[in-house]
């Protein structure tokens, strides 16, 4: 799991991506659905409208890995242990190509 201010590409993506949040829960369609990531573009930052939300299997490759200490790998337990036990209303979130 990368971690947040990681710098990354995605698969089939130009753009450079900066990781803001883990664990995002959007609602698409009156539907809730949770991805591993959102981002915004690098080296812009958060713009209206411009939020990316993808999965760990999304991502290209990582140029720049962000801050961890022994908070990260205790969240990173925490939110294992949450995925797996994710609320019946939420879904995975899938990643489509616009």
């Amino acid at each position: 799991m990368e971690t947040i201010g990681s710098i990354i590409y995605l698969k089939e993506g130009s753009q450079k991506l900066m990781i803001i949040n883990r664990g995002p829960i959007v609602e698409i369609e009156n539907q809730k659905y949770m991805f591993d990531y959102s981002a915004c573009k690098y080296p812009i930052g958060v713009a209206e409208d411009e939020i990316y939300y993808f999965n760990e299997e999304n991502i290209d490759s990582v140029i720049f890995k962000g801050y961890s200490d022994q908070d990260e790998v205790r969240f990173q337990e925490l939110f294992d242990n949450m995925k797996q036990n994710l609320d019946s209303e939420i879904q995975r979130g899938e990643v489509t190509q616009q």
